[in-house]
């Protein structure tokens, strides 16, 4: 047990979405072990959540990055990863670093394999653990369920936006769909707050305003895009053409979405469903679970998703006040489902 997490004080505000994580979406129990993974950013987070784990009764071990490596991080901390190897959950709530995706990686690797209930928290803060982490996640779930039933089903889906948007997702069976709702189970682990799900598209053509947010650490930097909103034009699953008034945005996005030869590809389409949301606070972690479509460019999450290609990056990408049609049928307008 790490005794810095145990006797670190922390705003009682944070009570009440730390028992969400720790009771409701993941479900510990005392038995288990947990392996709590967090940064100096995020450390009275961390603490919030450890003091859960001490209300289960359960063991856990807690690490802090910066006592391990300098930041950003070039590979995951041998010890954190060694730690996993015998725990049942994870939790991971630190904030974002550039270049960090692929120590991110490590750690699901171990996940993915072992079959961890995981909890990740990149860039958790918080508004987003009195937000998000406040939602009633039995019923975001009862939603997933129902949205991802018709979608599972279409061929396609084609959504627009007063401000632009105008995109198809050609969809295929050989791809799943995954319900990351916060409802935390061995089969997928999920981000917190959770309320999504998600799938490889065959193949993506139109156009994209992101008049939301971006994602990976390109977030903390640029915020809330609603007043310079950076518009993405895809054809046959490639991002072609980037328009914007914020310059530097637009070249920032660009290189990060050519890393690698799968970096400019569409590797996640996605359906926000916390229904607990209103608006984008300029945080990724919660405003991509906003009602609406996102997507992202790059690594598909193919051990999951059954896509047999790979990427070493992946951004996400959020609009706003979507309709949505799944082949012919409306499922959301104007930003609220009709299902």
């Amino acid at each position: 047990m790490s005794s810095d997490l145990a006797t670190m004080a922390f705003d009682e505000e944070l009570a009440q979405g730390a028992h969400n994580a720790v009771f409701v979406c993941l479900r510990i129990q005392p038995e288990e072990k947990v392996t709590v993974i967090t940064d100096y950013a995020c450390e009275e987070i961390a603490a919030s959540l450890a003091a859960q784990l001490r209300e289960v009764g359960c063991r856990y071990r807690a690490f802090v990055l910066e006592d391990l490596a300098p930041r950003p991080l070039i590979d995951m901390p041998q010890p954190i990863l060694d730690d996993m190897e015998t725990s049942e959950v994870s939790i991971f709530a630190v904030l974002a670093q550039r270049n960090e995706l692929k120590t991110r990686m490590q750690m699901t690797d171990v996940v993915n394999r072992r079959h961890m209930r995981h909890a990740h928290m990149v860039n958790i803060s918080k508004q987003i653990m009195l937000e998000g982490m406040r939602a009633d996640f039995i019923k975001v779930d009862e939603l997933s369920k129902r949205v991802m039933e018709i979608v599972e089903k279409a061929h396609a889906i084609h959504a627009t936006t007063a401000a632009g948007t105008d995109i198809t997702a050609e969809l295929t069976a050989d791809y799943k769909w995954l319900k990351t709702s916060g409802i935390i189970s061995t089969k997928k682990w999920g981000n917190l707050p959770g309320g999504e799900i998600f799938t490889t598209p065959l193949e993506v053509n139109g156009t994209f305003v992101i008049d939301g947010v971006v994602g990976d650490y390109l977030c903390s930097k640029y915020g809330n895009l609603k007043d310079t909103p950076l518009t993405v034009r895809v054809k046959k699953n490639r991002l072609t053409d980037l328009q914007s008034d914020n310059k530097e945005l637009l070249d920032e996005f660009w290189q990060y979405t050519h890393t690698d030869e799968n970096s400019d590809r569409v590797g996640e389409f996605a359906i926000g469903t916390n229904i607990g949301l209103t608006a984008v606070i300029g945080n990724i972690l919660q405003d991509e679970k906003l009602p609406g479509i996102h997507m992202a460019f790059g690594n598909p999450y193919g051990a999951h998703t059954g896509a047999q290609w790979s990427s070493s990056t992946h951004i996400d990408v959020v609009g706003t006040g979507f309709d949505i049609w799944a082949d012919d049928r409306q499922i959301m307008k104007r930003g609220r489902f009709l299902v």
